[in-house]
């Protein structure tokens, strides 16, 4: 594992050079240089938003393929909630699932299972007196990412429960292991993820030494090969589903209404969560139980790795939501109502470690040094923050200067005052003559 693994990566090629990447990235991640953007790998927190944005498409998400389902004698499909909202309501969940063991899983096992327990387990820990206000859901790793790099000192607010998935793939390596008869390490989990900061999650875990996943496949990788082996209808009823209440995790507010917070703020999208943030440091929120931070807009169903328009998939979701309502309380399914404090993972959890971005050095003095060269940098550039110099800000550009990696010249505005100043000064040097010519004109 490498210290700094991101799924994010740039297809060189492909790169245009424009600013629209560094314009969205809410960490200030990337810069364009030679024509090409650069990802700072300890700033990137995986949140896909480049890969959205990118009209070259030049921005792509790293994940694992159903080709890697060969190295392991018993293979587990974990698909996210999201997954269902790529399909119409028409088709059952039941159908989905069976679909996934079509095109090569031997064993499929709902993340909606593993909502459901840590549904219960945040509705325990929210009753305690002892926890920072407000607590912050550590569902979503971006988030969870964007405060380690830019709001550490949140950190302490974050939720001490793993996230769904991890909790989902800890029960059923468990449960195989046993049923199987197999070595744990020759069974292969698979999360169906609509999410690239969840490969990234598994390659290096928050909160846990290592993840219980084996693999990420992105949603929008299998979905052509899960349409093609849907079941028709009346061959899925051996595939049981978890209840609306687990499914509703796929959507902004699903996860708040499971674990019944009281007072509680549901904020999507991240940049309206890099606000949201800022508004906890600064003490504006303490009176709010539980914050719901999700990176994506309308929460996971708006994922990167989705094939499905946000605002259909969402409409889509509702619908199936509704509906599963009502057939959970006619055929009497209901949402787990207990846990074990094993499912959760509990002793293997470990502190969440701050990477603060804006340490400029090591060496304290060198720091403040540097801190001087960007306010006296930062009062002479524009304050237009246009991005032309290839940094999104003007702030973001002095801090480059002070760092060594870019110049006063590579903003344009700048670049246009020293060829102005130097036109001015090669036209006082064209009327320049040496003394022995420079005679007084006659009268």
């Amino acid at each position: 594992m490498s210290e700094c693994f991101h799924s994010v990566r740039l297809i060189a090629n492909r790169c245009q050079g424009c600013v629209n990447c560094i314009k969205r990235c809410p960490t200030e991640a990337i810069r364009i240089r030679s024509g090409k953007a650069r990802i700072i790998e300890a700033r990137c927190i995986d949140c896909g938003e480049c890969i959205r944005c990118c009209p070259s498409h030049a921005k792509t998400a790293v994940t694992d393929s159903l080709a890697d389902l060969e190295h392991f004698r018993y293979n587990i499909a974990l698909p996210a909630p999201s997954l269902y909202a790529q399909f119409p309501v028409e088709y059952p969940i039941e159908s989905i699932l069976c679909g996934i063991l079509n095109i090569g899983f031997d064993e499929v096992f709902e993340v909606a299972h593993g909502a459901e327990i840590v549904s219960l387990a945040i509705r325990d820990y929210l009753q305690r007196s002892d926890i920072p206000r407000p607590a912050i859901s550590s569902a979503c790793p971006a988030v969870v990412r964007l405060i380690q790099v830019k709001y550490p000192e949140l950190i302490s607010h974050l939720v001490p429960i793993d996230a769904p998935v991890e909790v989902a793939a800890r029960i059923v390596r468990a449960e195989a292991a046993q049923k199987q008869k197999l070595d744990p390490e020759e069974i292969g989990i698979w999360f169906i993820s609509p999410c690239a900061a969840k490969m990234t999650a598994v390659q290096q875990p928050l909160g846990s030494e290592k993840s219980n996943i084996t693999g990420v496949i992105g949603i929008s990788k299998l979905y052509s090969a899960l349409l093609k082996a849907l079941p028709k209808e009346g061959q899925h009823s051996h595939c049981k589903r978890a209840s609306w209440i687990g499914v509703g995790w796929a959507m902004a507010g699903g996860e708040t209404t499971a674990v019944e917070a009281s007072n509680a703020l549901v904020v999507h999208e991240i940049h309206n969560v890099n606000e949201m943030l800022e508004q906890v440091v600064m003490g504006k929120l303490a009176g709010i139980q539980y914050i719901e931070g999700l990176a994506c807009s309308g929460g996971c169903i708006g994922g990167p790795l989705t094939v499905e328009n946000r605002f259909v998939a969402e409409y889509c979701m509702q619908k199936r939501a509704k509906r599963m309502a009502e057939e959970d309380k006619i055929s009497g399914i209901l949402p787990h109502q207990a846990y074990l404090e094993s499912q959760l993972g509990v002793d293997e959890r470990r502190a969440i470690e701050p990477r603060p971005i804006l340490r400029l050095d090591e060496d304290i003095f060198k720091a403040m040094y540097k801190v001087e060269i960007m306010e006296k940098t930062l009062e002479t550039l524009p304050g237009l923050d246009c991005g032309s110099c290839g940094s999104p800000s003007c702030k973001a550009l002095a801090e480059d200067i002070a760092q060594g990696s870019a110049t006063e010249a590579d903003c344009v505005f700048k670049l246009r005052e020293h060829v102005r100043d130097l036109a001015k000064e090669m036209v006082n040097l064209a009327e320049k003559l040496p003394p022995p010519l420079d005679k007084e004109p006659k009268e």
